[in-house]
């Protein structure tokens, strides 16, 4: 076959070296950077026999208008690509939030060798070592597989925007919404849509899905305090960690569980499982405590709790909030906009603010409601966290930056 792939930024290289590998002719093209001008130029005017665009892509894009040639996806493009020789079990994770955290948690209790795939790294297990860290765009998929079944290990991957569909279970984490693809589709239809070709669907309260196999959450699990019971096809288990009181931890952990009794294993594991680095952990430094919220997932509620849990922990109303978006942080696929982010800080109330990113340009009104407020502003979410030391004196901090860890 002829084959067309777009977008070499994320992940259309790899994909386009797969299908090469496979014996097809294969032309790839760069269409947000613009780094392969001349093949992208000869594409207009070539016939092909399949066309490969991220599901990001605008429909209507020069490239992809008028084509007789069918479309697909990198999500389908990658499954088609993985055949049959898959790890046992994989399962895949897409959601606004609540993706990486749930992944770790069901890594957590998945027992013997596996590969662990998220934004903040792709992990061997149970060892944790460090394979590498790249992007969750579908095509990162192709090398996590390979390695799983180099070593007869399991795989949990987080994806973005949707699932292959190629494993043994497909887990969409959260019901957010958000118009992407120049706002012509819909982020929870299309990872919906995504999943049919999996074997089984476990999805988070408030997601309307008629795929077969689909377990909603809701009907498994419940949870009071710091116990969660998780019941599924006669079996039943209570789990208790003071994570279930925590809102951006309650719904990651019980999909891990019940994702856990899916595949037959015992969710147990779950009572030891610890918060994680950027998803409210704990630390102190000059007798200052720091939850660290800061992640891709970020947004007004995780902020809110985070202040609240804080401020449960440190005893005192004295908080000092650092907030922002680091600027291009392109694996930030929905954005902190400057109306979420002062609607978060009205709401924390917090005695000091460190602003971390793109400020609102100065005369606008978003800049005239925030110009008095802010104790200083940083580029990165290190420096904000340093100046957040620095300017505090008592209390504790909340870290809630969005950006990719």
């Amino acid at each position: 076959m002829h084959i067309l792939v777009l977008d070499t930024i994320h992940g259309g290289r790899e994909i386009g070296d797969a299908y090469a590998d496979a014996g097809d002719v294969v032309d790839v093209v760069d269409v947000y950077t613009c780094t392969t001008p001349e093949t992208a130029e000869n594409s207009k005017n070539r016939t092909y026999d399949l066309i490969v665009a991220p599901v990001h892509m605008d429909p209507d894009h020069s490239l992809l208008s008028n084509r007789s040639a069918p479309v697909i996806s990198h999500h389908e493009a990658v499954r088609r690509l993985l055949g049959e020789k898959l790890p046992v079990p994989m399962i895949e994770i897409t959601g606004a939030r609540g993706k990486t955290t749930t992944a770790y948690a069901l890594a957590h209790i998945l027992s013997g060798n596996g590969v662990l795939h998220t934004s903040s790294g792709t992990y061997t297990y149970p060892t944790k070592n460090l394979l590498w860290k790249r992007s969750i765009t579908p095509a990162s998929v192709l090398a996590a597989v390979k390695y799983a079944n180099q070593h007869s290990g399991w795989l949990v991957a987080e994806i973005s925007l949707g699932v292959t569909g190629a494993g043994d279970l497909a887990i969409i984490t959260s019901a957010d919404d958000y118009p992407f693809a120049a706002g012509k589709k819909s982020a929870v239809k299309e990872k919906i849509a995504s999943a049919k070709h999996a074997k089984r669907i476990l999805v988070a309260d408030g997601i309307f899905c008629d795929h077969e196999n689909v377990v909603h959450i809701e009907d498994v699990a419940r949870c009071d305090g710091m116990n969660c019971t998780v019941e599924l096809d006669g079996n039943c288990f209570v789990l208790t960690n003071p994570l279930f009181s925590l809102p951006p931890y309650r719904l990651p952990l019980m999909l891990a569980a019940a994702a856990a009794m899916i595949l037959n294993e015992n969710p147990t594991p779950l009572n030891n499982f610890t918060a994680l680095p950027g998803r409210m952990s704990v630390s102190h430094e000059k007798d200052l405590l720091i939850v660290d919220n800061a992640n891709s997932g970020t947004n007004v509620t995780t902020t809110i709790c985070a202040a609240r849990y804080a401020r449960h922990l440190a005893g005192t109303s004295e908080l000092t909030l650092v907030i922002g978006q680091v600027e291009g942080d392109g694996a930030v696929c929905e954005g902190f906009s400057f109306g979420q982010i002062i609607s978060a800080i009205e709401k924390v109330r917090p005695a000091k603010v460190i602003w971390v990113g793109r400020i609102p340009d100065p005369g606008s009104e978003d800049y005239r409601s925030v110009q008095d407020i802010i104790d200083a502003h940083c580029t990165t979410l290190d420096e904000g966290r340093k100046a957040a030391v620095q300017k505090t004196d008592k209390g504790s901090i909340v870290l809630a930056v969005k950006t990719w860890r």
